[in-house]
């Protein structure tokens, strides 16, 4: 069965790039730098369900986006986690944060609403991402 994004992930993002495993999105709320990355296996809604290769995998993609968030945006913390409460599709967050941003020491979800990116906005920090990505190491 091919791999079919969950509406809600392809409505609240927009996609930056494509590792391995990994599809990775950017989330439409300029307050944070985050990203969300979805393993591309159907079906899968926790990471023990991945093989132990996938896993591993899964690791090394999340080390790569706080490698490219750190890069970009210089946080003072990265928080990642793989909820999942409100969408069952296997997905990780990696926000970028300071201790200045509005939902601080909190998470970010449940902070209030989004506030969208310019359009303008959102193209140049997509490309930037797709950049740093296409710079990393690879996985």
């Amino acid at each position: 069965m091919p791999f079919t994004l969950h509406p809600t992930l392809a409505n609240d993002t927009v996609e930056v790039t494509r590792l391995s495993l990994c599809r990775v999105l950017l989330m439409k709320d300029r307050r944070f730098p985050w990203l969300i990355l979805v393993p591309e296996r159907e079906s899968v809604r926790e990471i023990h369900e991945l093989s132990p290769g996938d896993r591993a995998l899964l690791v090394e993609e999340i080390a790569r986006a706080g490698e490219v968030l750190t890069r970009l945006v210089q946080p003072e913390k990265l928080n990642v986690g793989a909820l999942g409460n409100v969408v069952p599709q296997l997905h990780v967050h990696v926000v970028a944060r300071r201790t200045t941003d509005l939902a601080w020491p909190g998470p970010v979800w449940g902070s209030g609403a989004a506030v969208p990116y310019e359009e303008s906005e959102l193209a140049e920090l997509r490309e930037r991402l797709a950049g740093a990505f296409n710079t990393t190491r690879r996985s």
